[in-house]
């Protein structure tokens, strides 16, 4: 019997906690653990509970301070061990703050040891109401506000916490955001998943009940996403999808990136450079904070580049231009692929040399 395992993700410590305490309370004989981070001490204290109270608290000095090294040296091993005790009947997990679930979730889908005692139910995005917007649109970054992983992390807090927002089975709301943010996190979230107001709204039982789906969320989520979206009804937020089977020019890429990257608004998605055409290129930001790197060889799909933009109020007219001054033109399109033979593109301190990918 496979113990059911809930997960939860989060940028806001205290809305993380609200949904952890209140699954762990609806669920007779349910274990609780929640790990934290602190990138300063390179320390991980790991906590645990059930309704008796604190069971453990314990703190491991972990080799870096990144969620890599706790989920290899302590998270994956506590769940399995609490997963062996027949004490507990289910496990709520807290992931570190700012932590994504998608690498907790590749593991238990590969791991046929862990798979034998733990059953992933659901990753929750538990979002804070303080200011939604700002938490999903602003160029923050994560140690500005002290719920960074590791002292070199630099990401921004939208960018993180919509990729969890996207990444989840359920969205959990700690209070009313106002119409505009609930539009923005729908819009966010995989078409169709609850977006629930309150954390005591949750229901425990029929979350355990279920099973994520790891391919759905994968499929959502990723740079290569090659599905129609849906249509979009909302009244607040938009979403506009760009897309061409060109490559960006690696000049107008390095000299125009501020026209798609900067901005109140989410973009995600994939491209390629014709100086790297065997290489996905993943594309994630939020509020003007962009990460561009590799992701996979394109292998034998037909290369592509779609970037999918979504914010509030009017969409920016001058997207759709930008996107397109950075692609090649269709006469530079048609040049012989060996003119792009080159040393370097310029675009090595993001994606390294050209000779690593060759």
């Amino acid at each position: 019997m496979r113990t059911p395992l809930l997960v939860i993700t989060g940028v806001d410590p205290v809305a993380m906690d609200s949904a952890l305490m209140s699954l762990a309370w609806d669920l007779p004989r349910a274990v609780s653990v929640r790990h934290r981070i602190d990138p300063h001490s390179q320390l991980l204290t790991r906590t645990v509970s059930d309704a008796s109270g604190l069971l453990e608290q314990e703190q491991i000095q972990l080799e870096h301070a990144c969620v890599s090294c706790a989920l290899r040296e302590d998270i994956m091993p506590t769940l399995e061990r609490l997963a062996r005790d027949d004490r507990w009947s289910a496990i709520v997990s807290g992931l570190p703050t700012a932590t994504e679930a998608g690498q907790l979730a590749h593991i238990l889908a590969t791991d046929g040891r862990l798979a034998r005692h733990l059953k992933l139910s659901a990753v929750l995005a538990a979002v804070g109401t303080g200011d939604v917007v700002r938490d999903l649109l602003s160029d923050d970054l994560l140690r500005e506000r002290d719920v960074h992983t590791n002292p070199d992390d630099d990401r921004g807090v939208g960018e993180v916490a919509c990729a969890q927002i996207e990444y989840a089975d359920i969205v959990v709301l700690d209070a009313d955001p106002g119409a505009e943010a609930a539009d923005l996190v729908h819009a966010l979230a995989r078409p169709e998943i609850p977006v629930i107001v309150g954390a005591a709204q949750l229901d425990a039982a029929a979350l355990t009940a279920q099973r994520h789906q790891s391919s759905l969320n994968n499929t959502w989520c990723s740079p290569e996403f090659d599905a129609d979206l849906p249509t979009l009804e909302s009244r607040h937020a938009w979403r506009l999808d760009l897309s061409s089977p060109r490559p960006f020019h690696p000049d107008r890429l390095l000299d125009q990136i501020e026209r798609l990257g900067t901005g109140p608004y989410r973009s995600r998605g994939s491209f390629w450079v014709p100086t790297r055409p065997g290489d996905l290129l993943e594309w994630s930001g939020a509020g003007g904070q962009l990460s561009i790197g590799g992701y996979s060889p394109w292998g034998r799909r037909t290369p592509m580049t779609r970037l999918i933009f979504t914010g509030l109020g009017e969409a920016p007219t001058e997207l759709a231009a930008a996107f397109e001054d950075m692609l090649l033109t269709p006469t530079e399109a048609l040049l012989d692929r060996h003119s792009w033979d080159v040393l370097e593109d310029g675009l090595e301190p993001w994606l390294g040399d050209i000779r690593d990918v060759a």
